[in-house]
């Protein structure tokens, strides 16, 4: 049966989005229906100034990298990526369009880059891309479920880095499935920092976890800018959801 993607909007605790069969000892019911929805996500995490990036270090500015692999070799990290630029990096393949480079770097001497931070928590990284001017390291991750996005996105801020959720689909399984992708880009910053502030303060849990106050305060806001700034936000959303799917997208 094939399998399709659903985007979802955060809206509260993904366990509370998310219905699984058990059997009754608690484990997972093998046997569910295959057309229910599933606990499987795919995520795409933006790191600004990736602190440790080796490859955003060597690309010049407005120049970008994809296929970004890395693995150690005894006490140094290997990284291979592709870009048209001229990076500063070794070559070791070109083609007329984009040509693949090697940079090598000691383990002791590297700053722990976001890539292997996420790998170190058990969450292989699926896709990379790197670009600069702005500098900015996207990772997409697929995930069992939406409850290791905290976890990442704490230990990324640990090492100093600014990260923002770009996208968030969920597998679901069926024939078919009514899929809305929405661009972010919709939303200003400020509307974007208001809406993840109030997510991850538990403002659109249920039972609600935060108050409007308290979300506003630590936005450094009063309460009716807050309101304001939400409302203009979940309006943009949601307009990008009805349109998209009037136009059959």
């Amino acid at each position: 049966m094939a399998t399709s993607e659903r985007e979802t909007e955060d809206r509260g605790p993904p366990g509370d989005r998310i219905a699984t069969d058990h059997d009754s000892d608690g484990t997972p019911d093998s046997t569910a229906d295959a057309g229910r929805s599933s606990t499987g996500i795919r995520a795409r995490l933006a790191v600004r100034d990736p602190p440790g990036c080796a490859v955003a270090s060597a690309l010049p500015a407005g120049a970008s990298a994809t296929d970004v692999t890395w693995t150690r070799a005894g006490d140094r990290i290997v990284n291979q990526f592709r870009s048209r630029a001229d990076a500063d990096a070794t070559p070791i393949f070109e083609t007329a369009e984009k040509s693949v480079y090697r940079l090598e770097r000691s383990e002791r001497d590297a700053q722990p880059c976001p890539c292997r931070i996420i790998e170190s928590l058990g969450y292989p990284v699926d896709e990379v891309t790197v670009t600069t001017n702005p500098s900015q390291l996207v990772v997409s991750l697929l995930l069992p479920s939406p409850e290791p996005l905290a976890e990442i996105v704490a230990e990324l801020e640990a090492i100093g880095a600014s990260v923002s959720l770009q996208c968030l689909v969920r597998s679901f399984d069926g024939e078919r499935a009514d899929s809305v992708l929405v661009d972010r880009g919709r939303l200003t910053d400020r509307q974007q920092e208001v809406l993840e502030t109030a997510y991850r303060m538990g403002y659109f849990s249920y039972p609600r976890e935060t108050s409007a106050a308290e979300v506003a305060d630590a936005l450094g806001i009063v309460r009716s800018t807050f309101a304001e700034h939400l409302a203009a936000a979940q309006r943009r959303l949601l307009e990008a959801v009805f349109e998209t799917a009037r136009a059959g997208v």
